[in-house]
């Protein structure tokens, strides 16, 4: 037998070890399970509390289990009155089905009836609106089931002989309306060719209506363009039109045609329904390509364009054996053409708007809205006038660019400065015909036509423009005014290399030249931008309706013309610097040097002796007089932009003469003194004449003006680095102690020793 004690065998267990581990297992056992007792027991009231709260309600539970069974039986005895009922009413439903259909069949065969009686009638009167009302009525009934309908019936036969009645009628009709039209058409009735029109769709002849209605329309589009093409033919070159007749011509076609279109479309609308117009206009618009051609085709024999065209690109290839055109004709055959053009641009436009409108309205399928759309716009551009108009355009295109190029040329052969003129008549005179032909290309309402102008254009003035006004400001500004003998000698040889050596009498000439030369430089700068800024104005008024693509092409070409300032901007800078160099810059080396030469270590009584002269040395104040005449010499020849850039590269010579003399000199405080008057006096008169600001120039060496007034060497720390405060010093710290080392005062060790 095994003796067993909780969950531990003691049977097995042969030495004390072993009993030792049963017996601590059984411990702790015997604790878990003391612990679980102690926490039931100390729950027991919480239980207790809980059976109580249950035996309370237990009565509740019992009400509400028979509410449940009752409300149970009442839900399950509606359900099944609810599925008789809605049985019952889906038979009721069923038998009202077959009794509207019932009455439907029996109005439909009494519709029969009364149409076949009724479309006699109407034919005898000549009715045929009513007539086709009937017949409109008959086709819409479902035939096989009036047939399946009477089949049991003594009215089958009857009912055959209707069909067979109004399948005649219906036939006799369709001669009758066919024949009509015709009669009025040939009569040029219009009111009875719209009365038959409308009778078209209610015999289901949707596309015969409107194939024929088109047709007429194209006819009276035809005899219409036929007697204005005729009479612009006719008419004298002393006519004030004469010159855009052909212009009139197409505007007159284009215009009797979006009338038709203005006038027939809500009858094609209400009577044929949307999704309908597009046929009309298609018919339209062959029409309207063959009168196009012809008109066309009376331009170019008329205008003699193909000799013109021939004649332009042999001149433009760079023949100089062909007799130039006359420009001033070719301009008027570019406005023509660029009004042919923008009237076509303006008639494709019209009747795209309409069209998609309709289609916008008869398909709610965006795919199918799409495709239709697609369809209609890939007919447009395969259509004869729009080749025709991409012809005529790249014909423009060719005859503006030569317009263009020998105008300019013409612009530039014969340019003059009139008196007291800051600007040569070169430049209102090539931004006046750049400033035409852009606007007419614009106005042509061609993307292409407008783009190719904007390059042609931008070409021409990073060209032939810019490289006329380079090489007048190559041949250089004469020298002039009072030079020592060195410097005289040096720019005579310079002169001479350049080939700048001009007699005394072309001499002012020559400054005149250069100097509005560089004017115009300026003024065609701000003029581009002021070209481009309008043409940026007329961008979005010409092309309103042009694809973002268009858009993108045109904005691109605009700013490429913006960016051919920066040509000018080059241009303008190597001009005045030319004319600083040459006026003004040996000036300012003489008095550097003098100033090099002059003793900066001042007694007491030097001091003083300048301090009588306002504190002002001579060579300071002859120098100014000489920079003062020079510049007062160009502010009546240069405009405010050019002289304010003369004065500023003055100033930066200035300052950079002015350093290197002073790094070759040595000081005293009170040679610093001195030099620091003269400095403000220097900056004080050149920020007078000029409406720049300069000081940013002198910036360097006013910081050298105030290291060269120090007290001490130890003073430099008060202004330097964290005490530096709003100041931003320009000069390194060895510039800063080769500066102080100028003071003969300071000592060379104090220096070293700066902790810069």
């Amino acid at each position: 037998m095994t003796f067993t004690m909780g969950d531990v065998d003691v049977y097995p267990l042969s030495s004390l070890e072993d009993a030792e581990a049963a017996l601590k297992s059984l411990c702790v056992e015997e604790e878990e399970v003391t612990e679980s007792l102690d926490t039931l027991i100390s729950r027991r009231v919480f239980l207790e509390a809980k059976i109580s709260n249950l035996q309370k309600i237990l009565p509740t539970f019992q009400l509400v289990h028979g509410d449940a069974e009752q409300l149970a039986n009442m839900i399950s005895f509606t359900s099944t009155l609810a599925e008789t009922i809605s049985s019952k009413v889906r038979q009721l439903d069923l038998a009202k089905s077959h009794v509207m259909e019932c009455v439907q069949r029996v109005e439909d065969i009494l519709d029969l009836k009364f149409c076949t009686d009724g479309v006699q009638t109407a034919l005898q009167n000549e009715d045929y609106e009513q007539a086709a009302a009937h017949i409109h009525r008959f086709l819409s009934l479902d035939e096989s089931v009036l047939k399946r309908s009477t089949a049991d019936i003594q009215e089958g036969s009857s009912l055959e002989e209707a069909f067979s009645s109004l399948r005649a009628a219906e036939n006799k009709l369709r001669r009758i309306v066919m024949k009509k039209f015709n009669e009025a058409v040939n009569e040029g009735d219009i009111a009875s060719v719209e009365r038959f029109f409308k009778i078209f769709p209610l015999l289901n002849q949707h596309e015969e209506g409107l194939h024929k209605f088109s047709l007429y329309l194209s006819a009276q589009v035809s005899e219409t363009a036929h007697k204005n093409l005729k009479q612009a033919l006719a008419t004298s070159t002393s006519d004030k039109r004469s010159n855009v007749i052909y212009a009139d011509t197409v505007t007159l076609l284009f215009e009797g045609i979006a009338r038709i279109v203005e006038i027939h479309q809500p009858l094609v609308e209400t009577y044929y329904g949307h999704g309908k117009l597009h046929a009309m206009v298609e018919m339209l618009q062959r029409e309207c390509d063959c009168q196009v051609k012809k008109i066309i085709d009376e331009f170019k024999k008329n205008r003699n364009l193909k000799k013109q065209v021939q004649h332009a690109q042999t001149l433009l290839h760079g023949s100089k054996q062909t007799e130039r055109m006359d420009p001033r004709e070719l301009d008027v055959l570019l406005a023509e053409i660029a009004m042919l053009n923008s009237r076509a641009e303006l008639y494709i436009r019209f009747i795209r708007r309409r069209v998609i409108g309709d289609f916008e309205v008869a398909f709610q399928e965006p795919i199918v809205k799409a495709e239709k759309i697609q369809q209609f716009e890939r007919k447009i551009k395969e259509s004869e006038l729009c080749k025709c108009m991409q012809e005529t355009v790249s014909t423009y295109i060719l005859l503006e660019e030569y317009f263009l190029l020998e105008s300019v040329r013409k612009a530039i052969e014969v340019d003059t400065i009139e008196e007291n003129s800051q600007c040569s008549s070169m430049l209102d005179d090539v931004f006046f015909i750049l400033k035409k032909c852009l606007k007419r290309s614009f106005s042509s309402g061609s993307v292409d036509g407008a783009c190719a102008m904007l390059n042609h254009s931008c070409s021409l003035l990073e060209t032939e423009f810019t490289e006329e006004l380079s090489e007048k400001l190559k041949l250089g500004f004469p020298p002039s005014g009072l030079l020592d003998l060195s410097q005289a000698y040096s720019m005579i040889q310079s002169s001479f290399q350049q080939g700048r050596i001009q007699p005394s009498e072309t001499a002012e000439k020559a400054r005149t030249v250069f100097l509005t030369t560089l004017n115009n430089v300026e003024m065609a700068r701000e003029y581009t931008k002021t070209l481009a800024s309008s043409l940026q104005e007329d961008l979005q008024k010409s092309f309103a309706s042009a694809s973002e693509q268009e858009l993108a092409k045109l904005e691109s070409c605009l700013m490429d013309m913006s960016n051919s300032t920066m040509k000018f901007q080059s241009l303008l800078s190597y001009g005045v610097s030319e004319l600083c160099n040459i006026a003004l810059k040996p000036h300012i080396k003489s008095w550097a040097d003098t100033f090099q030469s002059t003793e900066n270590t001042l007694t007491e009584s030097d001091f003083t002796t300048h301090e009588a002269n306002d504190g002002i040395r001579p060579f300071l104040q002859s120098f100014i007089v000489t920079l003062d005449g020079a510049l007062k010499s160009f502010k009546s020849e240069l405009i405010q932009a050019n002289y304010d850039s003369l004065v500023n590269l003055a100033a930066a010579e200035i300052t950079f003469q002015l350093e290197k003399a002073i790094f070759k000199s040595t000081f005293n405080r009170l040679g610093g003194l001195q030099f620091d008057k003269e400095l403000r006096y220097l900056i004080g008169y050149i920020t007078s004449v000029t409406t720049w600001s300069i000081r940013d120039k002198f910036s360097r060496v006013s910081q050298i003006s105030n290291l060269l007034n120090l007290e001490s060497v130890s003073e430099i720390l008060d202004i330097w680095g964290a005490n530096a405060g709003s100041m931003t010093w320009r000069l390194t710290p060895n510039e800063v102690r080769q500066v102080l080392s100028l003071r003969t005062d300071f000592r060379q060790e104090d220096i070293r020793r700066l902790k810069l």
